[in-house]
């Protein structure tokens, strides 16, 4: 049996596995911060890294933000400029 002390690696995650794993993570993060010792929270950090990298590398598009949240999107949202036409 192989030892896992951290988990399987995230490339050898199916999508909804990776995708749960993710949540379960994101849900317990604020826990883990306030009650978790240094170490769980160094292990969790490093986790979360290698779960959401896994993730943006699968699924850029979803990653990508909404344009409303970029300043060049809101900027394009508000339209021109009051005088600049």
């Amino acid at each position: 049996m192989t030892d896992r002390p951290h988990g399987i690696p995230p490339a050898e995650l199916d999508d909804d596995t990776l995708r749960r794993e993710m949540t379960h993570l994101h849900e317990t993060r604020h826990d883990t911060v306030l009650d978790g010792t240094e170490d769980a929270l160094e292990t969790h950090t490093r986790r979360m890294l290698e779960l959401e990298a896994e993730f943006l590398r699968r699924f850029p598009a979803e990653a990508a933000p909404d344009p409303r949240r970029t300043r060049a999107g809101s900027r394009q949202e508000a339209g021109p400029a009051p005088g600049s036409g």
